[in-house]
């Protein structure tokens, strides 16, 4: 039985939640902790649009699906995020007009995979992106595309996909004649049916063509067609609407007319580019000698006992069946009646083969010659290996203005036609990512284009021939990350349909790789990039792996990998595993790996063999075609090995106190059907577990944290405070066991007093979803992977002294490290470099807010600098350049018998030496010492 459809969160707690996070950052008490982002770039994320200044090609803006809005005027050497004060970075759809620089952000993505994320409407700037107007359409969750009159820039059109989860009223078409200030719905097909491309005339506004695409997303199924799909024409500008691909207008309706994409060469011309979900006609294959998993569907078992033992041997290896299979001993297994020749064939079946193995037509080309009154097929032969079962991603198509007959279609890879669609050839390159999403052709210059796709942006002047890559934003999509022990650490993590990379925590990202030869990120693994263990006693033992399950032991030394997924015995019911399967190397003993499929399995040897330790840990699967009713998230108790947690993407916590000798439930007290985001064994206390669950895949915004303090019988919710949005990851710091830190689709929080209160840190970190946490404990840093810009590093040494003691005082300064002095202070390496600048910075907490001096002097007390500032409730942080003032200078130097040598940058900085730090606020002064040696 399928989960009743659970309520989605209203749009209006939406808005009130982002007023309250607005609000948060004003008033958090770590608003001055810093966030750096430390890449990478190099592979980039998903960009949905582009739009380009048609007088200067070399200046446009890339739309990133959740890394934001970019723009360049040097033709994509360099990016300049301009969405970062808006409250998301959400983008499904983008619109310039060029004449007024007015700009229109269509927020949540169009794409409606597994983790395009909603929208808050539709935002507009009259500034060039420096400050932005929420103009309306809050329950709009995604834009599919956004149309502006040239003629009239307050006149726009918007298509909206709607809900991707849940059934809406706010989809179809909306129009706007002043701006934006007032929209009118103009098009509306159903609550399940947005509008997902539109697309108009180059020489007509009033002519416009509009793709409705019905759908039904869920957790364990997605259906990404329906015949509600179909095109329908505008010729007053998108204010009235007629459907123009009905029965016998010779496009496909029905069931099966999935995603549709428009291009429009003139007022007669029009394609489209159609996600086909009808079935291939079943072809006669050739015969050849070699068995085949359809040789096995439809064989009986007296048939298969007479196979030759080679063949079925050839088969049996060539297929990846375990060793211990070979064909005497699978035949003993049919004579027996333990298995049937179809269980060989589903063997081999998983959730990543059926993304390219469901016989869909796929992708196909329509045009119409007479305005959209008639359609005809452009391919004779199917598209293969374009859209595979899974065109809901892409359906996008380009026609070239300058030549009717040049077309463009965007799937894996990109691929273009020189005869109106009949025939195609590739101008994918090795430098460019294999999904595309957007493209751009210069009308004035063929040949020259600029695409968009899954790993950043790609610049073509030869049509393709050649590309150069453009990915300097730092707009990775990461689904987890990790640390190891080394020094200096190291940072692991797996991207969206970007691999695995690794790079130092203090590398430098700039553009010396291209002179070297090597960014300081390298990938180690291909896919879509999973979750990371790393072996602490050797750092080139890593495990990792793409998506459901395929997981494999690296070992970096010497660049060796080896395939570790547990497999299910013959004529069992195949394992599920998760899109995004966990895996955890146990900290009792680094041979010991666990990985979670619908029973959690354990290795004791590196994945060599695995043994399942559990039975079904979920509530059973659900019939569908995406994996469902799989483990989502494991842990260990530090205290206890065998101690273990686990959490499904059906809602439930189990935990086992005997290494899995038997297992409870202990999720009655949650939200039913929830997605269990992480579950985390306490560092502090052995009895204490930590619980986030995740209702995005309902539409479900709500926080859900939870603590309990008996192993999981009883929990006590501690997300109050945080503001409506999903949460994702949790972390419980390893030093102050008050100490949390949790991330959520638009930010991350910090709790000092174990989740009764909530404090927004983002400062550095625009407001994008945060997918994993992860504490480096030697270093003290936490490490933030964000599904759209990448990873941010924050040091919180200063946070984890903040106990219950210190938050009581009025004003707190916290202790400082020694620094190492350097004649170099002030002074460039080479005459054209710049200066190499110290600098201190010293924290303080403040119970009120206010002003402070602060003086900084000798031990003996010569004052040599000197300075005051604004005091916020809260933590403050004091930077000190390490120099003297003028006054300061003249200080010590009557004091001190010694020559000071003034650096080329004008300042003298301080020698050697034992100082103090002597703040004042509120008439109560606090001193720390600091140490130049």
């Amino acid at each position: 039985m399928l989960p009743a459809q659970q309520e989605a969160t209203a749009a209006d707690q939406v808005m009130d939640a982002l007023i309250k996070k607005k609000e948060m950052a004003e008033t958090s008490l770590v608003k001055n902790i810093p966030l750096k982002n430390i890449g990478p770039s190099i592979m980039s994320g998903r960009v949905v649009d582009l739009d380009v200044n048609p007088k200067d090609p070399s200046e446009f803006y890339v739309a990133y699906a959740s890394g934001g809005l970019w723009h360049t005027k040097n033709n994509g050497i360099s990016f300049d995020p301009i969405i970062d004060s808006s409250d998301t970075q959400n983008i499904g759809d983008i619109a310039v007009d060029w004449n007024t620089g007015v700009l229109w952000v269509g927020t949540g993505e169009n794409n409606s995979s597994r983790s395009s994320y909603a929208g808050i409407g539709i935002l507009k700037s009259t500034d060039h992106g420096v400050t932005w107007s929420n103009m309306g359409l809050p329950d709009s969750h995604h834009i599919g595309r956004i149309l502006v009159n040239p003629n009239n820039p307050d006149e726009v059109v918007v298509g909206v996909t709607g809900h991707l989860y849940s059934p809406n009223q706010e989809r179809g078409i909306y129009k706007t004649t002043d701006g934006g200030e007032t929209w009118k719905q103009t098009l509306f097909v159903n609550t399940t049916t947005g509008i997902i491309d539109v697309a108009c005339s180059p020489n007509n506004f009033n002519i416009q063509y509009a793709a409705a695409w019905e759908k039904d997303r869920k957790a364990w199924n997605f259906k990404g067609n329906g015949a509600a799909s179909g095109i329908y024409k505008s010729v007053d500008g998108g204010s009235n609407w007629t459907l123009i691909t009905a029965e016998g207008s010779g496009f496909p309706t029905g069931e099966g007319v999935g995603r549709i994409g428009l291009a429009v060469f003139d007022d007669n011309t029009v394609y489209a580019v159609h996600d086909s979900q009808f079935r291939r006609e079943k072809q006669e294959k050739e015969k050849t000698d070699e068995l085949t998993k359809e040789d096995l569907r439809s064989m009986n078992s007296e048939t298969f006992l007479t196979l030759d033992n080679k063949k079925l041997n050839d088969y049996l290896k060539n297929n990846g069946f375990h060793e211990k299979y070979k064909a005497e001993n699978v035949k003993q297994m049919i004579r027996s009646g333990a298995v049937k020749p179809i269980d060989l064939a589903k063997y081999l079946e998983n959730a990543n083969s059926l993304l390219f193995d469901t016989p869909v037509i796929g992708a196909e080309v329509y045009r119409s010659d007479d305005s959209g009154s008639s359609w005809n097929k452009m391919n004779d032969d199917y598209i293969n290996d374009l859209f595979y079962s899974y065109g809901y991603y892409f359906a996008q198509i380009r026609v070239d203005p300058s030549n009717k007959d040049r077309i463009y279609l965007a799937g894996v890879p990109l691929i273009k036609s020189e005869d109106g669609g009949k025939t195609y050839t590739s101008i994918g390159k090795e430098n460019v990512h294999a999904d595309h999403h957007a493209l751009w052709i210069n009308p004035a210059k063929p040949g020259h284009l600029i695409n968009g796709n899954d790993g950043g942006i790609n610049i073509s002047y030869d049509d393709g021939a050649h590309w150069m890559k453009n990915n300097t934003p730092k707009v990775g999509q990461f689904y987890a990350i990790n640390v190891d022990q080394e020094e200096p650490y190291n940072v692991y993590g797996g991207l969206q349909d970007n691999g695995v990379w690794k790079g130092a925590h203090d590398n430098k990202e700039d553009y010396a790789w291209q002179q070297n030869g090597k960014n300081p990120w390298q990938r180690i693994m291909g896919g879509d990039g999973m979750q990371v263990q790393i072996d602490q006693r050797n750092s080139n033992i890593v495990y990792t792996g793409y998506q459901f399950g395929n997981y494999y032991r690296l070992d970096l030394s010497k660049g060796k990998q080896t395939y570790i997924q547990p497999k299910h015995e013959l004529g069992e019911a195949p394992y599920r595993f998760n899109w995004q399967t966990p895996i955890l190397l146990s900290e009792h003993n680094q041979d010991i790996l666990y990985l979670g499929g619908n029973k959690l399995h354990r290795s004791l040897n590196q994945g060599k063999d695995w043994e399942a330790i559990s039975e079904d840990l979920t509530q059973g699967g659900k019939q569908g075609n995406v994996a469902y009713g799989t483990l989502t998230t494991i842990s260990e108790s530090p205290f206890k090995f065998g101690l273990l947690y686990v959490g499904t993407d059906d809602g439930l916590v189990q935990v086992s106190k005997n290494a899995g000798g038997s297992w409870t439930n202990v999720s009655s007290m949650f939200p039913k059907n929830q997605w269990v985001s992480e579950v985390a064994a306490s560092k502090h206390k052995k009895e204490r577990v930590y619980a986030t669950l995740n209702g995005y895949r309902w539409d479900d915004f709500t926080p859900y944290i939870y603590v309990s303090e008996d192993y999981g019988q009883n929990w006590k919710s501690i997300s109050k405070g945080i503001p409506t949005s999903p949460v994702n990851a949790l972390v419980e710091d390893p030093e102050n066991e008050n100490l949390l830190f949790a991330g959520t689709d638009n930010g991350l929080y910090v709790s000092f007093d174990r989740g009764n209160s909530w404090e927004l840190l983002q400062n550095g970190m625009p407001n994008v979803a945060v997918h994993d946490l992860v504490i480096q404990p030697k270093a003290k840093h936490l490490l933030v992977g964000t599904h759209g810009r990448s990873i941010y590093k924050a040091d919180i040494s200063i946070l984890q002294q903040m106990s219950p003691e210190a938050m009581t005082k009025e004003f707190v300064v916290f202790d400082l490290e020694t620094i190492k002095h350097s004649k170099s202070w002030g002074n460039p390496g080479y005459t054209w470099d710049k200066p190499n600048t110290p600098g201190l910075d010293v924290s303080f907490y403040s119970k009120k807010a206010g002003s402070c001096s602060a003086k900084i002097t000798t031990v003996n007390g010569t004052i040599v600098s000197s300075t005051e500032m604004p005091v916020d409730r809260g933590i403050n942080v004091l930077s000190y350049d390490l120099a003297f003032s003028k006054k300061g200078k003249s200080n010590f130097l009557k004091r001190n018998k010694m020559k000071l040598k003034e650096a080329k940058n004008g300042k003298t900085y301080l020698p050697k030496g034992n100082y103090v730090v002597a703040i004042t606020t509120n008439g109560q002064t606090e001193k720390t010492e600091f140490k130049i040696e």
